[in-house]
């Protein structure tokens, strides 16, 4: 029986569906690691995760039961066992589960046990849950191989090592959220590792799928809690980590402990990686988004040209008689300083068309919100339209806070493919502001320096939709809405629990009003990137009609 051993943690990127490509990039990975005992793959790595209701579709089952088996069958070349995710059929009932193939053959699967029904999670519905899984056993270690949710309960560790587990091995799709890294190390692993005295190795994915982002930072914690190794956030990576063992048992050698991103950098990498994935997968040459010369559009274009590259964003200004020069010269400097593509393009005529069209239905009124909501459905129509001809997807840049409060135009300036801020409260967007003035990401694509003018940090923010307009004319003030909205939002607190943080009761019951009005709005946005534990739509799923209000 060996007392080392070298086991490759491949913290790689997946295509949801593309079983092919995802089979193909685990033989490149072991190529990488021919060194090792094992290379261990990604929760549900060879179908992608999450699928979705795409898992109920039979013919993918096959697909991938039989791309399992020529995986198995490569085996027998010189090179480590695998341990592979994929899903499983076993009397009938469909499971998320762990392959180990060595020698030529599947040697052994292992059944996910707990199944997350919470959050963005709704695996109880795809699922069945396995038994208490034991261990697998490689080159005479016994190996425990939890999938994902089962650490996060201490029951299938307890197990697993009461069953003769020397080490666990542990295979992820965690999505990335704010804070999560110290949850996943401290609150999880850690704790599992010094319950049962076993080493825990931790790999999660990387990459974005729709409106999840996963930021890889796989590591290793010793049975006494100690960190180990600790891969890359936001990167892919074939780590080999190497094991000895000792008379108190398997033990990892310290390795690589790299820095993760800390705020707001995290954010930032969030949304850089997956808009880059969501665009990539889906085809698209590039991006088009509505350049206002304000900080949200700015932001957005900042994290497109790190995403895609420069030349492939092209940011639109879209000036009507509202328009000052101000944000004319804004947006063209916020352009400049990125290298995107850029083009004014009035929407003057269009505006007055429409005046005219609807000037005897609207004869006796006086103006209001709806003639200037027109010329955001306008600047959507327009942006559109290039979309469908020249084929870039139109990017939408609302912040969540615009998007709690319904101070955003559906068909308007909601209208789009995907939306990077759509989880960012304006706070926050601000901040991002700043720090991509100071540092440019190391997984972005875009120029350093300062790409954010600072004028456009510093004015006071308006939609320019009628003359002298400001947010704060219809809004409070961010660094109060922002509060507000946490309260209400991230944390459910009832107005009363608002009130008592020192906030007016007129405001907090404004706000929420506004927020509940919003919901029909919310359900037909485009989708966007989850930062928060309560983002719109996978995470906070309100009726659109109902009578509650908290005070």
């Amino acid at each position: 029986m060996p007392d080392t051993l070298k086991i490759a943690l491949a913290q790689l990127n997946q295509s949801v569906g593309d079983i092919p490509g995802n089979a193909q990039n685990v033989l490149e990975a072991r190529q990488r690691a021919r060194s090792s005992d094992l290379i261990v793959f990604p929760e549900l790595h060879l179908i992608g995760y999450p699928p979705e209701d795409l898992i109920l579709k039979p013919s993918l089952i096959q697909r991938a039961a039989a791309e399992l088996q020529k995986l198995a069958e490569a085996s027998a070349s010189d090179g480590p066992a695998m341990l592979v995710g994929s899903a499983f059929v076993l009397d009938g009932a469909l499971h998320n589960g762990v392959a180990l193939l060595d020698q030529g053959r599947v040697a052994a699967v292992r059944l996910k046990h707990e199944l997350p029904n919470y959050g963005t999670f709704d695996e109880m519905r795809l699922f069945q849950p396995g038994p208490l899984p034991e261990p697998v056993i490689l080159r005479g270690t016994m190996i425990g191989v939890p999938i994902c949710e089962d650490i996060w309960q201490p029951e299938v560790c307890r197990h697993l090592a009461d069953f003769g587990a020397e080490m666990f091995v542990c295979i992820n799709g965690s999505p990335y959220e704010i804070n999560k890294d110290a949850l996943r190390i401290e609150g999880v692993a850690k704790r599992r590792a010094v319950d049962t005295g076993l080493p825990l190795a931790y790999l999660n994915r990387v990459g974005g799928q729709d409106e999840l982002v996963f930021d890889g930072a796989s590591f290793v914690v010793n049975g006494d809690g100690g960190l180990a190794v600790q891969c890359r956030d936001w990167e892919e990576q074939v780590v080999e980590t190497a094991w000895t063992k000792t008379a108190q048992g398997w033990r990892c050698d310290r390795g690589a402990v790299e820095p993760l991103a800390t705020h707001p950098e995290d954010i930032y990498c969030a949304m850089v990686l997956s808009l880059r994935d969501y665009v990539n997968r889906n085809g698209f040459p590039g991006v088009v988004l509505g350049l206002s010369g304000g900080i949200d559009s700015a932001v957005c274009a900042a994290i497109a040209a790190d995403a895609l590259g420069p030349e492939r964003v092209w940011g639109v200004m879209m000036p009507s008689r509202f328009t000052s020069q101000e944000s004319l010269d804004d947006a063209e400097a916020c352009a400049d300083a990125l290298g995107i593509r850029y083009t004014v393009m009035p929407v003057g005529a269009a505006v007055d068309g429409f005046d005219a069209m609807l000037g005897e239905a609207f004869e006796g009124t006086s103006r209001d919100v709806a003639e200037e909501n027109l010329q955001s459905r306008i600047r959507g129509t327009a942006l559109m339209a290039l979309s469908n001809k020249f084929g870039p997807m139109l990017m939408s840049t609302g912040n969540k806070s615009e998007m709690s409060v319904g101070y955003a135009t559906i068909y308007g300036d909601m209208a789009g493919g995907y939306n990077p801020l759509k989880d960012a409260y304006k706070t926050t967007v601000f901040a991002l502001a700043r720090w991509r003035n100071r540092h440019a990401p190391r997984i972005g694509l875009g120029p350093s320096g300062t790409v954010i003018p600072e004028n456009v940090l510093t004015k006071p923010p308006t939609a320019e939709l009628r003359a002298d307009q400001r947010d704060s004319d219809s809004l409070p003030p961010y660094d109060v809405l922002d509060p507000i909205l946490i309260g209400l939002v991230e944390n459910d607190k009832s107005v009363e629990q608002v009130v008592a943080e020192g906030f007016a009761r007129e405001t907090v019951q404004h706000i929420e009003r506004l927020l509940h009005l919003a919901e029909y709005k919310r359900r037909q946005a485009p989708p966007g990137v989850k930062l928060t534990a309560r983002n719109f739509g996978r995470d906070r799923r309100y009726p659109i009609t109902h009578a509650f209000r908290s005070a």
